[in-house]
C-alpha cells in the first residue's frame, strides 16, 4: 500500500496560519494527480490544494475550517485505490464498514416540508406551515422564494381609521424581481 500525504502549501513569510475551506472529495472517493482537494484561506490569499497522486482519498486529517500551519499534513491518498479508516480521523470516518455503506448507499433522507430559516419566519408571518407550499430548493426544501409567493389564507380584514392621520410618504421598496438574493459570511 502507497500512502501519499496532502501537506500545506508553504505559507508567505508573515503569515503564520491559515483555515480550510471546503473538502471537494470526501473520504472514500476517488481522486486523479492535480486534481483540487481543498482551499485553505489566509490573511492575503486563498490556496488550492492539488492531489499529490492519484488514488482514493483514505484520510482527512483535518476537518473544514480547522487551522493549519504550513507543511500540516491534513490527508491521506491512498495510490492503490483501497481506502482505509483510521483512528486519527475526524468523525467522517469511524469504520471502514461504515464508510463502505455511506459510500454505496443512496441519500434516501428527504428534506420536503423542511423550511429554510428565512423562509420559516415568511410562512410565520403569513400564517402558514410548510405543508401550505410546495419547495423548490434542493431535496424539496421550502425557500425564500417559495415562501414568498405563496399565498396566505384568507386574511383577516383590518378596520382603517376613518380619520387617520397623514404621514410623509415613504417610497416603496424596489421590487427584486426574479434575481437571487444570496448572503455570504465575511470571511478573512
Amino acid at each position: 500500500m502507497s500512502l501519499f500525504e496532502v501537506k500545506v502549501p508553504e505559507l508567505s513569510e508573515s503569515v503564520a496560519q491559515a483555515t480550510l475551506l471546503q473538502w471537494k472529495k470526501k473520504i472514500g472517493e476517488p481522486v486523479q494527480q492535480d486534481e483540487i482537494l481543498i482551499e485553505i484561506e489566509t490573511d492575503k490569499v486563498v490556496l488550492e490544494v492539488p492531489a499529490p497522486s492519484a488514488g482514493i482519498l483514505s484520510e482527512i486529517l483535518i476537518a473544514d475550517a480547522g487551522t493549519v500551519v504550513s507543511g500540516q499534513v491534513i490527508a491521506k491518498i491512498d495510490s492503490e485505490g483501497k481506502a482505509v479508516a483510521s483512528s486519527n480521523a475526524p468523525a467522517q470516518a469511524t469504520s471502514p464498514q461504515v464508510q463502505q455503506a455511506t459510500i454505496s448507499a443512496p441519500v434516501s433522507q428527504s428534506a420536503a416540508g423542511i423550511a429554510m430559516p428565512a423562509a420559516a419566519k415568511i410562512l410565520a408571518e403569513k400564517n402558514l406551515s410548510t405543508s401550505d407550499v410546495s419547495g423548490t430548493g434542493r431535496d424539496g426544501r421550502v425557500t425564500k422564494n417559495d415562501a414568498m409567493l405563496a399565498k396566505s389564507p384568507v386574511a383577516t380584514p383590518t378596520l382603517a381609521p376613518t380619520s387617520a392621520p397623514k404621514l410623509a410618504s415613504i417610497p416603496a421598496p424596489i421590487p427584486l424581481g426574479n434575481r437571487p438574493e444570496e448572503r455570504v459570511a465575511m470571511s478573512r
